[in-house]
């Protein structure tokens, strides 16, 4: 399964777009760009599966520096500082991971 089964390759490109500058990124920005905050609960787990990179149940941090490129193949990789905001903003239970429940917590807040 791809993202774009689940959300508008049109609506990737513009959430892609508006991140382009290095420490420009909002996790909850682009959600709503690319449509994702619409979507049903069963949707966004869907989309945590696709970004769970190596299907351990959780996006580590190394997983979420290429969460742009799961989305668009040619995107940057975010900063560090980014990284580290997205993670903070969504691991609830500050074990250094974000879990589906939490994903969908953020996504859909």
């Amino acid at each position: 399964m791809s993202l774009s089964s689940i959300l508008s390759a049109d609506a990737i490109d513009s959430a892609i777009k508006d991140c382009q500058a290095p420490d420009s990124f909002s996790p909850k920005k682009f959600f709503q760009l690319c449509g994702l905050t619409k979507k049903s609960p069963q949707d966004v787990k869907k989309v945590f599966g696709i970004l769970d990179d190596d299907a351990s149940g959780f996006i580590e941090e190394e997983e979420l520096k290429f969460f742009l490129q799961r989305f668009c193949a040619g995107a940057r990789v975010l900063t560090d500082k980014e990284t580290k905001a997205f993670l903070s903003a969504a691991d609830d239970d500050s074990d250094g991971r974000i879990g589906a429940d939490e994903f969908q917590a953020m996504v859909l807040s």
